[in-house]
């Protein structure tokens, strides 16, 4: 019997592993020798029919009223052809799947605030930001849905206790690990900042400037935007947008456009810390601002990527004045 949690619900993973756990060579069952292991082969396709069964009832129960309601585990085991798949799932609010937790451990990278890692490395961008763009250029970057779909929970949770823990053993590791769990300890670490990069200072600014009508007036107040940020949120911004865009040239393989690209890392980077989210509530709730915000926090990011490349000092070499009245 193949057990397998999914404690995230992250089913791309386990149809990897339904495939290669159903797939047994048909032909051994028809030798008089005596039973030896099983020889694993890709052609047969009941894995991916039981990971559909799977994925559907996973769908069924997460719209029920009654597991969403619930706090506790559902568990459930799905059979076929001798194969079965024991799960379990809980349902977690976006608002608290969402929330930004700083980390008692200020040791670490994860839940630690920028300048603080930057500062303690000697380092103008977090060793985390640089090694992980590394790897994903070298052997991700041509991969259909790299940022889209979900690394193994399990690897991701490896990867961000070795970051944190400075393990000597990272670049191995690294080269070792799956692409999708690389690039997921990526965008885990933009969630878990304390604050987000482009700052909880700026959200409202950002969120006023993508509205400006006028080209000449956006262009001015996003800029300012840039240069107001701190030297590492903005150095390691940079960095990324030229990542993010190297990544949206392999479209045509990779399948990951600019704005797929804006709305994986649009809320990531700029979806305000919990603290903000308080003061905010007596207005609306958690979920109506993020409802309310995530187009624009798209947008913001979707302006950046689609805007001629800006450099560092050519940011702060210029400091214009600007007005956000149109």
């Amino acid at each position: 019997m193949t057990e397998i949690l999914v404690s995230d619900v992250n089913l791309n993973s386990v149809c990897e592993r339904l495939e290669q756990h159903c797939c047994v060579d048909p032909n051994q069952h028809n030798q008089s020798s005596p039973p030896q292991t099983p020889v694993l082969k890709r052609h047969t396709n009941t894995g991916a029919k039981l990971w559909g069964r799977v994925r559907s009832k996973l769908l069924r129960q997460k719209l029920d009223p009654q597991t969403v309601q619930s706090k506790n585990w559902h568990m459930d085991v799905i059979e076929m052809n001798g194969i079965k798949v024991e799960f379990s799932m809980k349902f977690t609010s976006r608002d608290l799947s969402l929330k930004r937790t700083p980390s008692k451990k200020q040791s670490g990278v994860f839940g630690v605030k920028i300048n603080v890692v930057t500062k303690r490395e000697r380092s103008k961008v977090p060793f985390i930001v640089r090694q992980c763009i590394e790897e994903v250029e070298k052997r991700g970057i041509d991969e259909v849905g790299i940022y889209r779909i979900s690394g193994v929970a399990t690897d991701i949770q490896t990867l961000k206790s070795a970051f944190d823990t400075n393990t000597k053993d990272m670049l191995v590791m690294l080269s070792d690990m799956d692409i999708n769990a690389i690039a997921g300890t990526f965008k885990l670490y933009f969630r878990e900042l304390p604050e987000p990069l482009l700052t909880d200072r700026l959200y409202p600014a950002f969120m006023e400037g993508i509205a400006l009508s006028d080209p000449a007036a956006k262009e001015n107040c996003m800029k300012h935007l840039l240069r107001s940020l701190p030297d590492p949120n903005l150095m390691t911004f940079l960095t990324l947008l030229e990542h993010l865009k190297r990544v949206a040239e392999k479209e045509p393989v990779n399948k990951m456009s600019l704005h797929n690209l804006a709305t994986v890392f649009g809320p990531t980077l700029l979806r305000p810390s919990e603290s903000e989210i308080t003061k905010a509530q007596h207005i609306m709730s958690a979920s109506d601002i993020w409802s309310h915000d995530v187009m624009a926090q798209v947008q913001v990011l979707l302006y950046y990527l689609q805007h001629s490349p800006i450099t560092f000092d050519e940011l702060k070499r210029n400091t214009l004045y600007f007005s956000t009245d149109v």
